[in-house]
C-alpha cells in the first residue's frame, strides 16, 4: 500500500501543474480573410514576428475559402506577414492588448507573377520542408537528457518509437536509419539508434518517398520513409567517441563505448557494449540478419529462410523484457564504409554477440473443453546461452550516372546451448538443446536506367541456410502413446532443417509523361527443403524403440516460374492500380521414401486505386485475389517433438490455400501537421486454411494439421494525433479491434467455430515545455474474448507517467512510472514499477556523472492472465530485483 499512495502521490502533483498550464494560459486569436481580384487566396502564408520582423513566433496558412487562424498567448507589438506565390508579400502592424480575445486582419494581395524553384518554411520549431524532405533542428527539440539516438528521436514531432526500438513516421516503419546519408544497418536499424550517442546530431532529415536505389528515385510508385542523421560540423572528419561505464549493487553493471569517424570518403563506426541489466542493444537482430521488404525491386529472396522444429525460450510477453531478462550480454560491433573512387563504394559490417540469458516462469494452464478437464502446474527455469557471428560486404560500383552494379554477400553463425529446469505436475524434470544456424546469402543486382523514365533491373540470389539440433529430455511423459516401453526414462530427437534458395529477376519501370507506370517482372525461384527428425525414447543411454510415425525424411522442391504486371492509371489526383500474377509451379515431394509430384497453375489478380483529394484528405483501398503453395513446415508426414510435452505434424501432402483480402486506408491531414489521424480497415477470407486437429490430455499433446474453408478475419485501427499549441502538448488516440473466426477440432470433435476479439484503446499526452519540468502521460485498454462452447474474456490496463526535470544544463532528473492492471487475477492483480535517472555535468562535452536506479519499488514476481480456445492460463515471472548504478560517461 506504501508503495501505492506514493505513487498516487505522483500523479496528483500531475494533474495539479496540468490544470495549472489550462488556468494560466490565456490565448488570442489572430484570423481574417485573404483575397485577390478575384476573390479567396487558398494557401496564402501568414507568419507572426516580431516588431523587428526577426525572429517568426508563429505562422498558419488560409483555407480554400482564405481564412487563416492563428493562436497565440503574447502580448505587444508585433507584425503579421502575408505571402502567396504569385502576389507581392504584405506587412501589417498589430497590437496585442492582454484580454483581447480576437484581432481580425484581413487583406486584398496584388499579384506579381513570378517563379520559385523551392519554397522553404521556417516554424518556431525550426522545421524546414525541402520538397521530399522535412529537416528537424536537433538542438530546439532537445534538452541535454537524451544520451542515444533513439532518446533524442522520441523527441521529434511525428515519430514514433516504442518499447522495442522500431521507429515509424506516421503510420510506415522507416526503412533505414543513415548518417551523412550513408547507411549500414538497412532493417537491423536499431543497432544505431540504441548505441549511437545522440550529441553529435545536428538535424535530422526525414526523406519521403524515399527509394532505397538512387536509380528509381522519381521513377517507382514508392511511400517509403528513411531518416537520416546530419552531425555538426565538429563532428566530421576526426575520430571522436564516448566510454560509459556504470557499476551496481549486486553484480549489476552496464559498460559501453562509441568509436567513430565520419568523413567525406570513408566512415567508421565502432561500438561495443557489455551488461547485465537486462538491455538489449541489439533490438531484433533478426531484422539485420534477414532485412525484409515488401514489393521491393529487386528484393527476391527476402522472404527466404529455414526455421526450428523446437525451441526453449520464453514465450513473448506483453511487458518490458528488460523487466525479466537476467542476462549476461557482450557485443562488439566493427562497421566502416570506403570510397576508393568516385564509382566505388564498400561497406564491411562486423557484428559479434554473446549472451547467456535466465528466464523463471512458474504458470498454472486450466483445459476445460470437449470433456476434458485439468490443471497442470509448471515451475520453469529457462538458460539460454548464444555466440553470433555476422558479416556482410555490401560492394556498390556506378558504371555511369545510369547504370549500377551491387552485390551484396552476408554470413551468419549462430551456435546456441539452452537447458530449463522444470517441475511438471511435481515432477523434476531437466531439457537440454544444443543447435545451430548457418546463413549464406549471396545477391547481384544490375540497374540500368536506359531512358529518363524507364528503368531495368536484373538480380540474381542464392541462399543456403541449414539449423540442426540436438534435443534430449530426462523424463517419459508418454506412456499413454507408447505402451510398450514402460522401462523408459528419458528421450531424445535430432533434427535438421536445410534449405536451399535460387531466384532470378528481370523487372522493367516505365514511368509515363502523364504520371501512370508499368512495371514488368519475369523471373524464376527455385527453393529446396530437407527435412530430417528421429525421435528416439531410452532407458538411460539405451535406445529402446525409435517409434514409427515418429520420425521424418521430407525432401520438398518448387520450382516457380512466373510473369508479373502492374500498371498505376494516373489521371490528376486519383490513380488505378491494376496488378495481374501469373505462376506456373513444379513441386515434387518426398516423404520417407515416397515420392509425388504435381504442377499446379494459378493466377493471382488485384485492383485498387489511391485518391489525394486535396493536401488534407486521402484514401486508398486494394482487393486481391491470391493462391499460396504450402511451405515445407505444412506438408511433412510424421510427428515430431516441438516441446517437452507436444507434438506436431504436418499434412503429408501438397497443397495450395486461396483467399483473398481488401483494404481501405483514409489519412487526413499529414503527419507533420498539428492534427493527424489515419485509419485502417483490412478484411481477410480464407478459402483453404491450415488448421489444427488435437488430441489433448494432462501429459501430451498432439496436434495434426488439417485442411480447413473459410476463415475470415478484420482488423480496424484508427490512429489520431493532435498538437495543442496553448499547453504545448502533444495527444495521441489509438482505437484499434480485430477480430477472427476459425474452426478446429480437438479430442476427436466436430469441427468447432472459435470466435476472438480484440479491443484496444489507448491514449496518450506528451508535454513540449521550454522550462524545468515536462511529462509522458500515457494509458492502454485492452480486451480478449474468445468464444466456443463457452465464452472467456480478460481486461487489462496499463498505464505510466514519465517526469523531466531540466534544473540547468548540467543537471537533470528523469523519472518513470508504470502501473498494471489484470482484471481476471483475483489476487495480485496491480503492480506499480518506478525508475530514475539522474546526470550531472561536472565538465560541460567531456565529463558527465549519474545514477540510476531501476525497479525501487523492489516487485520481484509479476503475473499476467491469458485465455485460450481450450482454456485459460495464469503465469508468474521473475523480474530483476532492485538496482542501482553509478555512472560515467566521458567524451573524446
Amino acid at each position: 500500500m506504501g508503495n501505492r499512495n506514493r505513487l498516487n502521490r505522483v500523479y496528483t502533483v500531475f494533474i495539479f501543474v496540468l490544470i495549472c498550464n489550462f488556468c494560466f494560459s490565456q490565448t488570442t486569436l489572430l484570423t481574417g480573410i485573404v483575397t485577390d481580384s478575384l476573390g479567396a487566396v487558398a494557401s496564402a502564408s501568414i507568419v507572426l514576428k516580431d516588431s523587428t520582423s526577426k525572429s517568426i513566433l508563429a505562422f498558419s496558412y488560409t483555407d480554400r475559402n482564405g481564412i487563416y487562424k492563428i493562436q497565440t498567448n503574447l502580448k505587444g507589438k508585433y507584425n503579421l506577414v502575408f505571402t502567396s506565390m504569385g502576389y507581392h508579400s504584405k506587412t501589417i502592424p498589430i497590437t496585442i492588448i492582454p484580454g483581447e480575445k480576437v484581432i481580425t486582419k484581413s487583406l486584398v494581395l496584388i499579384e506579381k507573377p513570378y517563379s520559385l524553384n523551392e519554397v522553404i518554411i521556417k516554424s518556431p520549431e525550426a522545421i524546414i520542408v525541402k520538397k521530399d524532405t522535412i529537416v528537424f533542428n536537433a538542438a530546439i527539440f532537445s534538452n541535454g537528457t537524451e544520451q542515444t539516438v533513439e532518446q533524442l528521436l522520441k523527441k521529434i514531432p511525428g515519430l514514433e518509437i516504442d518499447n522495442e526500438g522500431t521507429i515509424k513516421v506516421g503510420n510506415k516503419e522507416i526503412e533505414k536509419l543513415m548518417v551523412d546519408g550513408d547507411d549500414l544497418f538497412e532493417k537491423g536499424y536499431k543497432v544505431l539508434s540504441k548505441n549511437m550517442p545522440a550529441y553529435p546530431i545536428k538535424e535530422i532529415e526525414v526523406l519521403e518517398n524515399y527509394s532505397n536505389n538512387r536509380l528509381l528515385k522519381n521513377i517507382e510508385e514508392s511511400d517509403k520513409v528513411a531518416l537520416n542523421l546530419k552531425l555538426k560540423d565538429d563532428a566530421k572528419h576526426i575520430w571522436f567517441g564516448t566510454i560509459e561505464a556504470s557499476l551496481g549493487n549486486d553484480n549489476f553493471y552496464e559498460l559501453k563505448g562509441n568509436l567513430m569517424n565520419f568523413g567525406k570518403k570513408n566512415k567508421y563506426y565502432f561500438f561495443t557494449n557489455f551488461n547485465t541489466v537486462g538491455y538489449d542493444a541489439t533490438g531484433d537482430i533478426e531484422n539485420l540478419i534477414r532485412p525484409f521488404r515488401m514489393n521491393e525491386p529487386a528484393s527476391i529472396g527476402d522472404n527466404q529462410s529455414a526455421r526450428s522444429l523446437i525451441n526453449i525460450s520464453p514465450n513473448n510477453l506483453s511487458f518490458k523484457e528488460s523487466r525479466t531478462n537476467f542476462n549476461n550480454a557482450e557485443l562488439v560491433s566493427l562497421n566502416a564504409i570506403f570510397n576508393p573512387t568516385e564509382k566505388l563504394k564498400i561497406k564491411t559490417l562486423g557484428f559479434f554477440n554473446w549472451d547467456e540469458n535466465d528466464f523463471f516462469r512458474n504458470s498454472i494452464d486450466i483445459v476445460n473443453t470437449n470433456n476434458v478437464n485439468f490443471i497442470n502446474t509448471e515451475q520453469y527455469k529457462i538458460q539460454n546461452k548464444k555466440v553470433i557471428a555476422f558479416g556482410k560486404l555490401d560492394i556498390i560500383y556506378n558504371y555511369s550516372k545510369t547504370k549500377m552494379l551491387e552485390a551484396t554477400t552476408k554470413y551468419n553463425f549462430g551456435d546456441f546451448n539452452d537447458s530449463s529446469n522444470l517441475v511438471f505436475n511435481g515432477v523434476s524434470t531437466t531439457e537440454s538443446l544444443k543447435h545451430q544456424n548457418t546463413l549464406v546469402d549471396q545477391k547481384i543486382n544490375y540497374t540500368n536506367k536506359f531512358k529518363d523514365n524507364n528503368v531495368f533491373l536484373l538480380t540474381g540470389r542464392f541462399i543456403h541456410e541449414k539449423t540442426p539440433q540436438h534435443y534430449s529430455l530426462n523424463q517419459f511423459f508418454y506412456s499413454g502413446l507408447f505402451p510398450n516401453t514402460s522401462t523408459a526414462n528419458n528421450v531424445t530427437q535430432k533434427g535438421d532443417l536445410q534449405m536451399e534458395f535460387l531466384g532470378v529477376n528481370a523487372h522493367l519501370l516505365n514511368r509515363k509523361k502523364s504520371g501512370s507506370l508499368l512495371e514488368l517482372q519475369i523471373g524464376n525461384t527455385f527453393r529446396k527443403d530437407k527435412l530430417l527428425s528421429a525421435f528416439s525414447i531410452l532407458e538411460d543411454d539405451l535406445v529402446l524403440e525409435q517409434p514409427n510415425g515418429y520420425q521424418n525424411n521430407t525432401t520438398y522442391l518448387v520450382n516457380d516460374i512466373y510473369i508479373k504486371s502492374k500498371y498505376r492509371l494516373k489521371v490528376n489526383n486519383f490513380g488505378i492500380i491494376g496488378q495481374l500474377a501469373v505462376h506456373q509451379l513444379f513441386n515434387s515431394l518426398e516423404n520417407n521414401n515416397v515420392s509425388d509430384s504435381q504442377s499446379p497453375f494459378y493466377v493471382n489478380p488485384s485492383i485498387g486505386f489511391d485518391w489525394e483529394i486535396n493536401d488534407k484528405n486521402k484514401i486508398t483501398s486494394s482487393y486481391s485475389y491470391n493462391t499460396t503453395n504450402a511451405k515445407v513446415i505444412n506438408v511433412f508426414s510424421d510427428f515430431v517433438l516441438t516441446g517437452f510435452r507436444s507434438f506436431e505434424k504436418g499434412t503429408g501432402s501438397f497443397n495450395q490455400l486461396d483467399a483473398s483480402s481488401f483494404v481501405i486506408n483514409y489519412q487526413l491531414g499529414n503527419w507533420s501537421d498539428r492534427f493527424f489521424a489515419n485509419t485502417f480497415v483490412i478484411y481477410s477470407k480464407n478459402y483453404d486454411f491450415f488448421s489444427t486437429n488435437t488430441q489433448i490430455d494432462k501429459n501430451v499433446t498432439q496436434t495434426e494439421k488439417i485442411l480447413i474453408n473459410n476463415r475470415e478475419f478484420i482488423n480496424v485501427n484508427s490512429k489520431l494525433d493532435y498538437y495543442f499549441k496553448f499547453i504545448s502538448s502533444n495527444l495521441k488516440l489509438v482505437l484499434a479491434y480485430t477480430k477472427t473466426d476459425f474452426k478446429n477440432s480437438v479430442n476427436g470433435s466436430s469441427l468447432r467455430q472459435v470466435n476472438s476479439n480484440n479491443y484496444h484503446l489507448g491514449l496518450e499526452v506528451r508535454s513540449g515545455f521550454k522550462g524545468v519540468f515536462n511529462f509522458h502521460l500515457g494509458t492502454k485498454w485492452m480486451t480478449t474474448e474468445i468464444e466456443t462452447t463457452v465464452k472467456n474474456s480478460f481486461t487489462d490496463n496499463i498505464s505510466f507517467l514519465d517526469l523531466t526535470f531540466l534544473f540547468s544544463k548540467a543537471f537533470d532528473v528523469q523519472v518513470q512510472s508504470e502501473r498494471y492492471y489484470f482484471g481476471n487475477l483475483l489476487n495480485d492483480n496491480t503492480y506499480y514499477f518506478l525508475d530514475f535517472d539522474a546526470r550531472y555535468k561536472l565538465i560541460e562535452n567531456k565529463l558527465t556523472l549519474g545514477i540510476t536506479g531501476k525497479n525501487l519499488f523492489n516487485t520481484k514476481t509479476f503475473r499476467n492472465f491469458n485465455i485460450s480456445d481450450i482454456g485459460s492460463s495464469s503465469t508468474e515471472f521473475r523480474l530483476l530485483p532492485r538496482f542501482v548504478l553509478l555512472k560515467m560517461e566521458y567524451r573524446f
